[in-house]
């Protein structure tokens, strides 16, 4: 993630898969200014700043096919085909 991001095609895949941008981000996270501006910024800004700033993402992001998951769930991933 640190390395090369997500794109915004995939960002938005995977938050509609995981109840939306919102939930994509770690708010207990280190980073608290740019969690804080992503919070109080309008809402047409946010993806970019969160794309900017991928460390404020929940990781691991774990997708398979259509389906994704946010944070560590192997109990999830064991059920995947």
């Amino acid at each position: 993630m640190k390395e090369k991001g997500m794109s915004k095609g995939e960002f938005t895949s995977v938050a509609s898969a995981n109840g939306g941008m919102e939930a994509m981000i770690n708010w207990d996270g280190k980073d608290k200014d740019t969690l804080a501006l992503i919070k109080h910024i309008v809402d047409e800004d946010k993806l970019a700043k969160i794309l900017e700033n991928p460390q404020v993402i929940k990781t691991p992001v774990v997708r398979n096919g259509k389906q994704s998951t946010l944070g560590y769930m192997p109990d999830v991933w064991k059920g995947w085909n």
